[in-house]
């Protein structure tokens, strides 16, 4: 079981698309790579498993079932075998709109400065999330 976090922040991004449309295309591990880039720069299904070569290394990414609520938390397992959790929401915003929500935990270890460079690479990609669903 993983330790306690320190603390969490909520980076957040609003998007101008229903949030089904948002979560259909945001849970579709293949297009990690055209948004997530603090993930992964290519993606593959191997065995079953999510496999994707991030700036981390190999890792692999498990997303929870799909389901209707816009959850869209994934586990990252890493190099090191330590695997992060990593809770993401997609919220409806009205019937055109949607908020993606997404907690970053500072676990034990992180430094504040490597915490603050985790939560710029996830508003970079959740930025990069609203301008390829926005562009559409």
């Amino acid at each position: 079981m993983n330790s306690p976090s320190h603390e969490s922040r909520h980076v957040a991004v609003r998007i101008a698309r229903p949030a089904a449309e948002v979560y259909a295309y945001a849970a579709d591990p293949a297009h990690l790579p055209a948004w997530a880039h603090g993930l992964s720069g290519a993606i593959r299904h191997e065995g079953g498993v999510w496999v994707a070569d991030s700036p981390m290394g190999r890792v692999t990414v498990a997303f929870a079932p799909p389901n209707p609520f816009g959850v869209l938390d994934h586990d990252v397992t890493l190099p090191s075998g330590e695997t992060v959790h990593n809770p993401v929401r997609v919220l409806p915003d009205g019937d055109s709109a949607s908020e993606v929500v997404f907690t970053l935990r500072r676990l034990p270890g992180v430094t504040r400065a490597d915490f603050e460079h985790d939560a710029a690479i996830v508003t970079a990609d959740l930025e990069r999330l609203r301008g390829v669903l926005e562009a559409n």
